[in-house]
Protein backbone atom coordinates (compact mmCIF):
# COMPACT_ATOMS: atom_id res chain seq x y z
CA UNK A 1 0.00 0.00 0.00
CA UNK A 2 1.48 3.35 -1.05
CA UNK A 3 0.13 6.64 0.22
CA UNK A 4 1.43 10.17 0.56
CA UNK A 5 1.11 12.76 3.30
CA UNK A 6 1.68 12.71 7.05
CA UNK A 7 0.56 10.51 9.92
CA UNK A 8 -0.49 12.24 13.13
CA UNK A 9 -1.34 9.76 15.87
CA UNK A 10 -3.74 10.62 18.66
CA UNK A 11 -4.87 8.93 21.84
CA UNK A 12 -8.01 7.51 20.25
CA UNK A 13 -6.17 5.59 17.52
CA UNK A 14 -5.26 1.94 18.14
CA UNK A 15 -2.22 0.44 16.45
CA UNK A 16 -2.08 -3.31 15.79
CA UNK A 17 0.91 -5.38 14.72
CA UNK A 18 4.46 -4.12 14.49
CA UNK A 19 5.12 -0.61 13.25
CA UNK A 20 8.53 0.19 11.77
CA UNK A 21 9.29 3.86 11.19
CA UNK A 22 12.05 4.50 8.67
CA UNK A 23 12.85 2.66 5.44
CA UNK A 24 16.63 2.82 5.57
CA UNK A 25 18.91 -0.17 6.05
CA UNK A 26 17.95 -0.73 9.70
CA UNK A 27 14.22 -0.38 9.10
CA UNK A 28 14.21 -2.71 6.11
CA UNK A 29 16.31 -5.28 7.95
CA UNK A 30 13.90 -5.12 10.91
CA UNK A 31 10.89 -5.63 8.62
CA UNK A 32 12.56 -8.60 6.92
CA UNK A 33 13.43 -10.32 10.19
CA UNK A 34 10.00 -9.77 11.76
CA UNK A 35 7.86 -10.57 8.72
CA UNK A 36 9.72 -13.81 8.01
CA UNK A 37 8.82 -14.85 11.56
CA UNK A 38 5.12 -14.42 10.85
CA UNK A 39 4.59 -10.89 12.18
CA UNK A 40 2.22 -8.42 10.51
CA UNK A 41 4.30 -5.28 9.82
CA UNK A 42 3.54 -1.75 8.69
CA UNK A 43 6.60 0.12 7.41
CA UNK A 44 6.43 3.90 7.22
CA UNK A 45 8.84 5.68 4.88
CA UNK A 46 8.36 9.37 4.12
CA UNK A 47 9.94 9.25 0.63
CA UNK A 48 8.92 10.24 -1.98
CA UNK A 49 6.33 12.50 -0.35
CA UNK A 50 9.14 14.10 1.69
CA UNK A 51 12.90 13.82 1.19
CA UNK A 52 15.63 14.52 3.72
CA UNK A 53 18.37 16.90 2.50
CA UNK A 54 20.66 13.94 1.76
CA UNK A 55 18.27 11.57 -0.04
CA UNK A 56 17.22 11.60 -3.70
CA UNK A 57 15.99 8.14 -4.71
CA UNK A 58 12.39 7.03 -4.09
CA UNK A 59 13.48 3.50 -3.16
CA UNK A 60 14.03 2.11 0.32
CA UNK A 61 17.54 1.52 1.74
CA UNK A 62 19.19 4.38 -0.14
CA UNK A 63 22.94 4.62 0.47
CA UNK A 64 24.07 8.22 0.80
CA UNK A 65 27.69 8.80 1.81
CA UNK A 66 29.38 5.78 0.19
CA UNK A 67 28.62 2.67 -1.80
CA UNK A 68 30.90 0.51 0.39
CA UNK A 69 29.85 -1.66 3.31
CA UNK A 70 33.54 -2.04 4.27
CA UNK A 71 35.68 -5.17 4.32
CA UNK A 72 34.51 -8.74 4.03
CA UNK A 73 37.83 -10.18 5.23
CA UNK A 74 37.11 -12.50 8.19
CA UNK A 75 40.01 -11.07 10.21
CA UNK A 76 38.48 -7.57 10.21
CA UNK A 77 35.80 -6.30 12.57
CA UNK A 78 33.51 -5.39 9.66
CA UNK A 79 34.02 -8.82 8.10
CA UNK A 80 33.26 -10.60 11.37
CA UNK A 81 30.06 -8.60 11.81
CA UNK A 82 28.93 -9.55 8.29
CA UNK A 83 29.65 -13.23 8.95
CA UNK A 84 27.41 -13.14 12.02
CA UNK A 85 24.66 -11.30 10.14
CA UNK A 86 24.71 -13.81 7.29
CA UNK A 87 24.08 -16.60 9.78
CA UNK A 88 20.90 -14.72 10.72
CA UNK A 89 19.85 -14.27 7.07
CA UNK A 90 20.45 -10.54 6.67
CA UNK A 91 18.41 -8.93 3.88
CA UNK A 92 20.96 -6.13 3.48
CA UNK A 93 23.77 -8.60 2.82
CA UNK A 94 21.57 -10.64 0.45
CA UNK A 95 20.87 -7.50 -1.58
CA UNK A 96 24.51 -6.41 -1.44
CA UNK A 97 25.59 -9.73 -2.94
CA UNK A 98 23.20 -9.18 -5.86
CA UNK A 99 24.29 -5.57 -6.43
CA UNK A 100 28.00 -6.05 -5.80
CA UNK A 101 30.64 -4.20 -7.83
CA UNK A 102 34.42 -4.92 -7.82
CA UNK A 103 36.20 -3.42 -4.79
CA UNK A 104 38.83 -6.01 -3.72
CA UNK A 105 38.01 -7.20 -0.18
CA UNK A 106 35.45 -4.45 0.38
CA UNK A 107 31.75 -5.10 -0.17
CA UNK A 108 30.78 -2.27 -2.54
CA UNK A 109 27.50 -2.10 -4.42
CA UNK A 110 25.71 -0.38 -7.26
CA UNK A 111 23.63 1.99 -5.13
CA UNK A 112 20.53 2.10 -7.31
CA UNK A 113 20.42 -1.64 -7.91
CA UNK A 114 20.96 -2.28 -4.20
CA UNK A 115 18.06 0.02 -3.23
CA UNK A 116 15.77 -1.51 -5.87
CA UNK A 117 16.62 -5.03 -4.67
CA UNK A 118 15.85 -4.23 -1.03
CA UNK A 119 12.63 -2.40 -1.97
CA UNK A 120 11.36 -5.30 -4.06
CA UNK A 121 12.18 -7.81 -1.32
CA UNK A 122 10.37 -5.82 1.38
CA UNK A 123 7.29 -5.10 -0.74
CA UNK A 124 7.00 -8.81 -1.64
CA UNK A 125 6.93 -10.00 1.97
CA UNK A 126 3.58 -11.49 3.11
CA UNK A 127 1.89 -9.44 5.82
CA UNK A 128 3.89 -6.27 5.11
CA UNK A 129 2.29 -2.94 4.24
CA UNK A 130 4.54 -0.11 3.06
CA UNK A 131 3.07 3.33 3.65
CA UNK A 132 4.81 6.27 1.99
CA UNK A 133 3.92 8.78 4.68
CA UNK A 134 5.86 10.91 7.13
CA UNK A 135 5.27 9.97 10.78
CA UNK A 136 5.23 13.04 13.00
CA UNK A 137 4.31 11.38 16.31
CA UNK A 138 4.94 8.04 17.95
CA UNK A 139 2.16 5.42 17.83
CA UNK A 140 0.30 5.32 21.16
CA UNK A 141 0.35 1.52 21.46
CA UNK A 142 1.64 -1.65 19.84
CA UNK A 143 5.20 -2.72 19.14
CA UNK A 144 7.23 0.00 17.43
CA UNK A 145 10.74 0.11 15.97
CA UNK A 146 12.07 3.62 15.31
CA UNK A 147 14.87 3.49 12.74
CA UNK A 148 14.75 6.92 11.15
CA UNK A 149 18.49 7.49 11.06
CA UNK A 150 20.75 10.50 11.55
CA UNK A 151 18.48 12.85 9.57
CA UNK A 152 15.27 12.12 11.46
CA UNK A 153 12.65 14.68 10.46
CA UNK A 154 12.10 17.62 12.79
CA UNK A 155 8.54 16.70 13.90
CA UNK A 156 9.46 13.12 14.83
CA UNK A 157 12.71 14.26 16.47
CA UNK A 158 10.68 16.64 18.60
CA UNK A 159 8.31 13.80 19.55
CA UNK A 160 11.31 11.68 20.58
CA UNK A 161 12.76 14.55 22.54
CA UNK A 162 9.51 15.01 24.45
CA UNK A 163 9.42 11.28 25.25
CA UNK A 164 13.09 10.83 26.15
CA UNK A 165 13.94 14.23 27.62
CA UNK A 166 15.84 17.03 25.92
CA UNK A 167 19.19 15.95 27.39
CA UNK A 168 19.09 12.43 25.92
CA UNK A 169 18.66 13.09 22.19
CA UNK A 170 21.54 14.61 20.23
CA UNK A 171 21.45 16.42 16.92
CA UNK A 172 25.13 17.08 16.25
CA UNK A 173 28.01 14.70 16.59
CA UNK A 174 31.68 15.44 17.39
CA UNK A 175 33.71 12.22 17.49
CA UNK A 176 37.37 11.86 18.42
CA UNK A 177 39.48 9.01 17.01
CA UNK A 178 39.97 5.83 19.01
CA UNK A 179 43.22 3.85 18.91
CA UNK A 180 43.87 0.25 19.90
CA UNK A 181 45.81 0.11 23.15
CA UNK A 182 48.44 -2.36 22.03
CA UNK A 183 49.44 -0.10 19.14
CA UNK A 184 50.47 2.73 21.50
CA UNK A 185 54.23 3.01 22.16
CA UNK A 186 54.45 2.38 25.91
CA UNK A 187 58.05 3.61 26.09
CA UNK A 188 57.02 7.04 24.74
CA UNK A 189 53.77 7.84 26.59
CA UNK A 190 53.43 8.27 30.33
CA UNK A 191 50.46 7.94 32.66
CA UNK A 192 49.10 10.88 34.65
CA UNK A 193 46.12 13.12 35.31
CA UNK A 194 46.36 16.87 35.44
CA UNK A 195 47.70 18.11 38.82
CA UNK A 196 47.21 14.69 40.45
CA UNK A 197 49.83 12.59 42.17
CA UNK A 198 50.10 8.88 41.42
CA UNK A 199 49.56 6.91 38.26
CA UNK A 200 46.59 8.90 36.93
CA UNK A 201 43.90 7.91 34.48
CA UNK A 202 45.28 9.28 31.19
CA UNK A 203 48.06 8.23 28.86
CA UNK A 204 50.01 11.32 27.81
CA UNK A 205 51.90 11.77 24.54
CA UNK A 206 54.61 14.43 25.11
CA UNK A 207 55.56 16.84 22.31
CA UNK A 208 58.63 19.02 22.10
CA UNK A 209 58.29 22.49 20.61
CA UNK A 210 59.59 21.12 17.31
CA UNK A 211 57.12 18.19 17.42
CA UNK A 212 54.31 20.63 18.10
CA UNK A 213 55.20 23.02 15.27
CA UNK A 214 55.46 20.15 12.78
CA UNK A 215 52.14 18.71 13.93
CA UNK A 216 50.27 22.01 13.66
CA UNK A 217 51.71 22.67 10.20
CA UNK A 218 50.59 19.24 9.01
CA UNK A 219 47.16 19.74 10.55
CA UNK A 220 46.65 23.09 8.81
CA UNK A 221 47.72 21.68 5.44
CA UNK A 222 45.69 18.47 5.61
CA UNK A 223 42.74 17.71 3.33
CA UNK A 224 39.30 18.10 4.88
CA UNK A 225 35.93 16.53 4.15
CA UNK A 226 33.62 19.19 2.68
CA UNK A 227 30.42 19.82 4.60
CA UNK A 228 27.13 18.87 3.01
CA UNK A 229 24.78 21.83 2.55
CA UNK A 230 22.50 20.50 5.29
CA UNK A 231 25.47 20.40 7.71
CA UNK A 232 26.42 24.05 7.31
CA UNK A 233 25.51 25.07 10.83
CA UNK A 234 27.76 26.79 13.36
CA UNK A 235 30.03 24.52 15.39
CA UNK A 236 29.57 24.40 19.15
CA UNK A 237 32.51 26.06 20.88
CA UNK A 238 32.81 23.00 23.12
CA UNK A 239 33.35 20.60 20.19
CA UNK A 240 35.29 22.52 17.56
CA UNK A 241 37.23 20.39 15.06
CA UNK A 242 40.88 20.26 16.03
CA UNK A 243 41.93 21.88 12.74
CA UNK A 244 39.48 24.76 13.25
CA UNK A 245 41.08 25.47 16.62
CA UNK A 246 44.52 25.40 14.99
CA UNK A 247 43.39 27.97 12.41
CA UNK A 248 42.82 30.46 15.23
CA UNK A 249 46.56 30.65 15.90
CA UNK A 250 49.55 28.32 16.13
CA UNK A 251 49.55 28.41 19.93
CA UNK A 252 45.81 27.78 20.32
CA UNK A 253 46.12 24.02 20.74
CA UNK A 254 48.96 24.37 23.26
CA UNK A 255 46.58 26.45 25.41
CA UNK A 256 43.59 24.20 24.61
CA UNK A 257 43.28 20.42 24.33
CA UNK A 258 47.08 20.01 24.11
CA UNK A 259 47.99 22.17 27.09
CA UNK A 260 50.67 20.49 29.23
CA UNK A 261 49.88 22.30 32.49
CA UNK A 262 49.83 19.90 35.43
CA UNK A 263 51.13 16.97 33.39
CA UNK A 264 54.73 16.61 34.50
CA UNK A 265 56.62 13.84 32.72
CA UNK A 266 58.03 11.67 35.55
CA UNK A 267 61.01 10.73 33.39
CA UNK A 268 62.18 14.34 33.00
CA UNK A 269 60.53 16.06 35.96
CA UNK A 270 59.25 18.76 33.58
CA UNK A 271 56.13 19.63 31.65
CA UNK A 272 56.45 18.98 27.89
CA UNK A 273 55.83 21.82 25.43
CA UNK A 274 52.47 20.19 24.61
CA UNK A 275 50.61 16.97 25.42
CA UNK A 276 48.04 14.83 23.64
CA UNK A 277 45.97 12.91 26.16
CA UNK A 278 44.50 9.45 25.62
CA UNK A 279 41.51 8.42 27.73
CA UNK A 280 40.48 4.82 28.37
CA UNK A 281 37.37 4.03 26.33
CA UNK A 282 36.36 0.57 27.57
CA UNK A 283 36.47 -1.44 30.78
CA UNK A 284 39.09 -3.83 29.41
CA UNK A 285 41.44 -0.93 28.52
CA UNK A 286 41.83 -2.15 24.94
CA UNK A 287 40.74 1.17 23.38
CA UNK A 288 41.84 4.76 24.00
CA UNK A 289 40.15 7.98 22.86
CA UNK A 290 42.32 10.88 21.63
CA UNK A 291 40.84 13.59 23.84
CA UNK A 292 39.51 16.68 22.07
CA UNK A 293 40.51 15.54 18.59
CA UNK A 294 37.16 15.65 16.80
CA UNK A 295 37.95 16.50 13.19
CA UNK A 296 36.78 16.98 9.61
CA UNK A 297 40.03 15.68 8.12
CA UNK A 298 39.68 12.89 5.57
CA UNK A 299 40.41 9.41 6.89
CA UNK A 300 43.78 9.01 5.10
CA UNK A 301 44.86 12.42 6.41
CA UNK A 302 43.83 11.53 9.96
CA UNK A 303 46.03 8.46 9.84
CA UNK A 304 48.95 10.43 8.43
CA UNK A 305 48.74 13.47 10.69
CA UNK A 306 47.81 11.77 13.97
CA UNK A 307 50.63 9.26 13.57
CA UNK A 308 52.98 12.24 13.87
CA UNK A 309 52.07 12.37 17.58
CA UNK A 310 54.85 10.79 19.70
CA UNK A 311 53.65 7.41 20.90
CA UNK A 312 51.15 7.02 18.05
CA UNK A 313 53.58 6.41 15.19
CA UNK A 314 52.24 2.87 14.74
CA UNK A 315 48.69 3.59 15.92
CA UNK A 316 45.87 1.38 14.69
CA UNK A 317 42.58 3.25 14.62
CA UNK A 318 39.45 1.44 15.80
CA UNK A 319 37.44 4.52 14.87
CA UNK A 320 38.39 7.71 13.07
CA UNK A 321 37.14 11.15 13.99
CA UNK A 322 34.28 13.16 12.54
CA UNK A 323 32.07 16.16 13.06
CA UNK A 324 28.68 15.90 11.38
CA UNK A 325 24.99 16.36 11.80
CA UNK A 326 23.53 13.33 13.52
CA UNK A 327 20.50 12.34 15.54
CA UNK A 328 21.04 9.62 18.14
CA UNK A 329 19.94 8.74 21.64
CA UNK A 330 21.98 8.38 24.82
CA UNK A 331 21.79 4.61 24.56
CA UNK A 332 23.57 3.63 27.82
CA UNK A 333 20.99 5.53 29.86
CA UNK A 334 17.91 4.77 27.78
CA UNK A 335 18.15 1.32 26.16
CA UNK A 336 18.25 -2.26 27.36
CA UNK A 337 20.60 -4.75 25.62
CA UNK A 338 17.59 -5.80 23.52
CA UNK A 339 17.34 -2.23 22.09
CA UNK A 340 14.09 -1.56 23.98
CA UNK A 341 13.48 1.65 25.86
CA UNK A 342 13.87 0.98 29.58
CA UNK A 343 10.81 3.05 30.43
CA UNK A 344 8.70 1.97 27.43
CA UNK A 345 9.70 -1.58 26.39
CA UNK A 346 7.20 -1.79 23.53
CA UNK A 347 9.38 0.71 21.68
CA UNK A 348 12.72 -0.23 20.09
CA UNK A 349 15.39 2.16 18.80
CA UNK A 350 17.48 0.77 15.94
CA UNK A 351 20.06 1.78 13.35
CA UNK A 352 22.20 4.88 13.66
CA UNK A 353 19.56 6.38 15.91
CA UNK A 354 20.59 3.95 18.67
CA UNK A 355 24.23 5.06 18.51
CA UNK A 356 26.18 3.03 15.97
CA UNK A 357 28.26 4.31 13.06
CA UNK A 358 28.29 2.70 9.63
CA UNK A 359 25.92 1.05 7.18
CA UNK A 360 26.57 -2.52 8.31
CA UNK A 361 26.34 -1.66 12.00
CA UNK A 362 23.06 0.16 11.37
CA UNK A 363 21.60 -2.83 9.54
CA UNK A 364 22.82 -5.14 12.32
CA UNK A 365 20.88 -3.20 14.94
CA UNK A 366 17.77 -3.34 12.76
CA UNK A 367 18.25 -7.08 12.41
CA UNK A 368 18.37 -7.59 16.18
CA UNK A 369 15.44 -5.25 16.82
CA UNK A 370 13.35 -7.11 14.23
CA UNK A 371 14.17 -10.49 15.77
CA UNK A 372 13.28 -9.33 19.28
CA UNK A 373 10.10 -7.54 18.23
CA UNK A 374 8.99 -10.79 16.57
CA UNK A 375 9.78 -12.74 19.72
CA UNK A 376 7.69 -10.36 21.81
CA UNK A 377 4.88 -10.67 19.26
CA UNK A 378 4.90 -14.44 19.77
CA UNK A 379 5.10 -14.18 23.56
CA UNK A 380 8.75 -15.20 23.73
CA UNK A 381 11.47 -13.40 25.69
CA UNK A 382 13.87 -11.22 23.70
CA UNK A 383 17.43 -12.47 23.25
CA UNK A 384 20.90 -10.91 23.35
CA UNK A 385 23.93 -12.28 21.47
CA UNK A 386 26.96 -13.21 23.59
CA UNK A 387 29.50 -10.41 24.17
CA UNK A 388 32.15 -12.56 22.47
CA UNK A 389 30.32 -11.93 19.17
CA UNK A 390 30.59 -8.62 17.32
CA UNK A 391 26.82 -8.23 17.50
CA UNK A 392 26.88 -8.73 21.26
CA UNK A 393 29.92 -6.51 21.74
CA UNK A 394 28.23 -3.62 19.94
CA UNK A 395 25.14 -4.03 22.11
CA UNK A 396 27.30 -4.09 25.24
CA UNK A 397 29.00 -0.86 24.18
CA UNK A 398 25.66 0.80 23.47
CA UNK A 399 23.93 -0.20 26.67
CA UNK A 400 26.65 -0.23 29.34
CA UNK A 401 26.41 2.97 31.40
CA UNK A 402 29.60 5.01 31.33
CA UNK A 403 30.59 8.10 33.31
CA UNK A 404 31.93 9.64 30.11
CA UNK A 405 29.82 11.26 27.43
CA UNK A 406 28.38 8.65 25.06
CA UNK A 407 29.49 8.75 21.43
CA UNK A 408 28.46 6.49 18.53
CA UNK A 409 30.74 3.57 17.64
CA UNK A 410 31.39 1.22 14.75
CA UNK A 411 32.43 -2.44 14.91
CA UNK A 412 35.94 -2.86 16.36
CA UNK A 413 37.90 -5.78 17.78
CA UNK A 414 38.62 -3.64 20.83
CA UNK A 415 34.97 -4.01 21.85
CA UNK A 416 35.37 -7.77 22.30
CA UNK A 417 36.44 -9.31 25.60
CA UNK A 418 40.22 -9.81 25.38
CA UNK A 419 41.64 -13.24 24.69
CA UNK A 420 44.16 -14.67 27.17
CA UNK A 421 47.86 -14.55 26.32
CA UNK A 422 49.60 -12.66 23.55
CA UNK A 423 49.75 -13.42 19.85
CA UNK A 424 50.60 -11.58 16.61
CA UNK A 425 47.87 -9.20 15.57
CA UNK A 426 46.62 -11.21 12.57
CA UNK A 427 46.57 -14.48 14.52
CA UNK A 428 44.79 -12.80 17.43
CA UNK A 429 42.07 -11.50 15.10
CA UNK A 430 41.65 -14.95 13.61
CA UNK A 431 41.22 -16.27 17.15
CA UNK A 432 38.59 -13.61 17.88
CA UNK A 433 36.74 -14.60 14.70
CA UNK A 434 36.86 -18.32 15.55
CA UNK A 435 35.58 -17.68 19.06
CA UNK A 436 32.78 -15.46 17.75
CA UNK A 437 31.73 -18.01 15.13
CA UNK A 438 31.40 -20.70 17.78
CA UNK A 439 29.55 -18.36 20.15
CA UNK A 440 27.02 -17.12 17.60
CA UNK A 441 26.36 -20.67 16.40
CA UNK A 442 25.65 -21.89 19.94
CA UNK A 443 23.52 -18.85 20.72
CA UNK A 444 21.53 -19.21 17.50
CA UNK A 445 20.79 -22.86 18.25
CA UNK A 446 19.83 -22.20 21.87
CA UNK A 447 17.50 -19.33 20.92
CA UNK A 448 15.91 -21.24 18.06
CA UNK A 449 16.97 -18.68 15.46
Amino acid sequence: MVRGGRVHYNGAMRVSGLTVIGGGLAGCEAVWQAARRGVSVTLYEMKPAHFSPAHHLPDLAELVCSNSLKSEAPDTAAGLLKAEMRRLDSLVLRAAAEARVPAAEALAVDRERFARTVTAAVEALPGVTVRREEVTALPPDGLVIVATGPLTSDPLAQALRELLGKDYLYFYDAISPIVEADSIAEDVVYRGSRYEDGAGDYLNCPLTERDYESFVAALLGAEKVPLHPFERIPYFEGCLPIEVMAERGRDTLAYGPMRPVGLVDPRTGKEPHAVVQLRQEDAAATLYNIVGFQTKLTWPEQRRVFRMIPGLQEARFARLGSVHRNTYVNAPLLLTPTLQLRRLPRLFIAGQLCGVEGYTESAAMGLLAGINAARLWHGQPPVVPPPTTMLGALLAYLTTPSPRGFQPMNAAFGLLAPLPGRAPRRLRRQQYAARAEQAVESWQAAAGL
